[in-house]
């Protein structure tokens, strides 16, 4: 017999009505049956949410897993303990795994791994192109019809720079109802590039990566997307330059979507002045007048999602020479801190327009219906349920991660909004700050 959950005296973020009074909530068979005060139940587990909300489960779209090929790195199990701690019910697995989600069988894998870790739901994205090398499309069609019910597809890591191959692949996917998320970069002006490319990288003898090798690639991927008809979504706008073109391209009527991400908004070049690998991203860190588009874009609208581009590193590959290190941080445990500190407490976005960019807008983009995911806190529905502390403050400790990963340049940092519970599919799966797990459970740490 399923065990039921009861959720003290919380106030409940629903859209789009906004925040509420507060109330308890009765979980039970994985679904919120009774939202009101003074609920009583002797069964129940009962854990305590005063003076938090409870949020509708948080999605993050743009996850690194590693999984299959690089579980030193993050593995699944891993990679869904440190979600569930930042708050997301939802991830989307990038593909750029060894071997690539290209076909199927890794497709269903991917799937497969997450339902039986169960602490989220693992979603897992398609290649666009076999081996995410751009020469030859990928079973794009068998996926979407697979039991893993592949919507997105990407050669995130790597731009599909052949305009023919990617024309192709989206008047196909068309048909098929499918969304591309395109890492726009043109390679052949980022090659061998470490940072952005401006002052700081004249400054500190780093070849840089020009803002119009993402503008360019919007462009393209824009221009495509409107000539077939297919949706696109833009992953990790970077540039004031590319977000410009997203905007005028929706008043246009384009079915194009963009996200940023925590590390781009929060912060710039000009803190690599310390050669420090954990700020190493791609696309890079840019200029500080870039970032305050990229806040105007959020506050605007044009910026539609906030998600992480969560990249775990092993320790030992980050702690090399900078031209020699990966790109890519890990940002699931801090991305909520960091959306609460710099866009809400600082007044640029209301709780409700933040939290909407990372629930209702993925899950859209998603289309998480079909999954039963529902983006708001009402009876009836999967209980997918983020309780958030607004008001407390935390200190970042990489040591502390769930990811298998410490590479984050947020060490040290004091953030305010601290997930305390967290329930998916009507579990509990974070109660108090901690993540719950079986028997015999031990957590693998990072390489020191």
């Amino acid at each position: 017999m399923e065990t039921s959950l009861l959720i003290k005296r919380v106030r409940p973020l629903r859209f789009p009505e906004g925040i509420g009074s507060e109330s308890d909530i009765l979980v039970s068979e994985g679904s919120i049956i009774r939202i009101e005060k003074g609920i009583q139940s002797s069964s129940a587990e009962c854990v305590d949410g005063e003076g938090c909300l409870a949020l509708p489960g948080l999605v993050d779209m743009h996850v690194h897993l590693r999984e299959p090929g690089r579980e030193d790195e993050e593995d699944i199990g891993s990679g869904s303990r440190a979600a569930v701690r930042g708050g997301f019910t939802v991830i989307g697995c990038m593909p750029n795994t060894d071997p690539t989600i290209d076909d199927v069988s890794v497709a269903e894998y991917v799937a497969r791994r997450g339902e039986e870790e169960g602490f989220c739901r693992v979603i897992p994205h398609g290649a666009i192109s076999r081996g995410r090398k751009g020469e030859v499309l990928a079973n794009i069609g068998e996926m979407r019809r697979s039991g893993a019910r592949v919507k997105c597809f990407s050669d995130d890591g790597a731009f599909t720079a052949n305009s023919e191959i990617m024309r192709r692949a989206m008047e196909y996917g068309r048909g098929l109802g499918v969304v591309f998320l395109s890492h726009a970069e043109d390679p052949y002006l980022t090659g061998g590039g470490q940072m952005n490319e401006g002052y700081y990288s004249t400054l500190l003898g780093l070849r840089g990566m020009p803002a119009e090798a993402e503008e360019i690639a919007v462009f393209r991927d824009i221009k495509l997307a409107e000539m077939t008809g297919t949706r696109l979504h833009l992953c990790h706008v970077t540039t004031a330059g590319a977000l410009k073109l997203v905007r005028e391209a929706k008043k246009r009527g384009v079915s194009v979507t963009c996200e940023v991400t925590p590390h781009h908004f929060s912060l710039d070049d000009s803190l690599l002045t310390g050669y420090d690998t954990n700020l190493k991203v791609n696309p890079p860190l840019r200029s500080a007048a870039d970032v305050e588009v990229i806040l105007e874009g959020l506050a605007d609208g044009t910026v539609d999602v906030i998600a992480t581009d969560h990249a775990p590193h092993a320790v030992q590959e980050k702690e090399s020479e900078f031209d020699r290190a990966p790109f890519g941080m890990v940002g699931l445990e801090t991305a909520l801190g960091l959306v609460i500190t710099r866009l809400v407490a600082t007044g640029l976005l209301s709780l409700e327009t933040a939290i909407s960019k990372m629930t209702v807008a993925p899950a859209s983009i998603l289309g998480l219906e079909e999954w039963g995911y529902v983006p708001t806190i009402a009876e009836g529905i999967p209980a997918n349920i983020t309780v958030v502390n607004t008001e407390k403050e935390w200190r970042v400790d990489p040591e502390l991660f769930e990811s298998r990963s410490r590479n984050t340049p947020f060490g040290g940092w004091s953030l305010k909004g601290t997930v305390e519970h967290t329930v998916y599919g009507g579990k509990l799966v974070v109660k108090d700050g901690r993540v719950i797990t079986g028997m015999g459970y031990e957590r693998v740490k990072a390489s020191t």
